[in-house]
């Protein structure tokens, strides 16, 4: 049983269509990379798994999207799927708070009130994201005074408070420097013991150090899905080829 799946799924803004027949299953408790050129799809399927494209105008969605077998649009409530289903972006975006709120913050907002609950919570959540030795003595500071690595891992404390099952990030590094990217690397390995990631990444040396699957997606189009050692040493298709190699993208 896979984790997440998609089934047929396709994906309109008003009449462009920006997915086009998607069916692939992601497993649980691995990592899968999606890459691709811009505009290809890739962060459009991310946010199709916690329903992020209902809050754009005039987008419709067909075909089926899965969690624990469960249809995404049809058989979860939107608010308890983005419990189960956490989600990280490109820019580190910490709330003008302290570091302690921003933790908490999703435990208050789903009417967590017992204050022992929260500050454990919030502990553990920092230590899952490698923050607590660093920050420990100092979470009344403000989340903004932060370094970009630690805000990034910051907000991934924030979305694992909740314990949710899967954790969407979309090009979590992309704004982050070598090292501060290779500690976000590494946390993601240890991560995926707890939670099944799925990562948008343009860093192709990324998905190959990390990932367990990688799909590859041209013009909304799965083009190629598999392993990911397979992906970058022998992969099926021509255009997956060109693509690594750096020919076109």
């Amino acid at each position: 049983m896979y984790k997440l799946e998609t089934r047929e799924a396709n994906l309109f803004y008003g009449a462009k269509q920006a997915l086009k027949g998607i069916s692939m299953g992601i497993d649980a408790n691995a990592i899968t990379a999606f890459i691709g050129p811009s505009g290809c799809g890739k962060s459009t399927l991310l946010r199709c798994f916690n329903r992020m494209n209902d809050l754009i105008d005039n987008t419709s969605i067909t075909g089926s999207f899965l969690l624990d077998t469960e249809d995404i649009y049809r058989d979860v409530d939107v608010y308890q799927l983005r419990k189960r289903i956490g989600m990280v972006f490109q820019k580190p975006n910490p709330f003008p708070k302290s570091i302690f709120e921003n933790v908490a913050y999703g435990l208050r907002i789903n009417g967590e009130k017992n204050k022992t609950l929260i500050a454990d919570k919030v502990e553990s959540s920092l230590k899952s994201a490698a923050l607590w030795t660093e920050l420990e003595g100092n979470l009344k500071r403000s989340a903004l005074s932060l370094s970009g690595g630690q805000q990034q891992r910051l907000c991934i404390a924030r979305a694992l408070a909740t314990e949710p099952t899967v954790l969407l990030m979309d090009e979590p590094a992309s704004a982050l420097d070598p090292i501060a990217t290779a500690k976000i690397e590494e946390l993601i390995l240890e991560l995926k013991n707890k939670v099944t990631v799925v990562i948008v990444t343009h860093n192709m040396q990324q998905a190959a150090r990390i990932s367990d699957k990688t799909a590859f997606f041209y013009l909304g189009e799965l083009i190629e899905y598999d392993e990911t050692k397979k992906i970058f040493t022998n992969p099926d298709k021509e255009q997956t080829q060109n693509y690594i190699t750096g020919r076109f993208g």
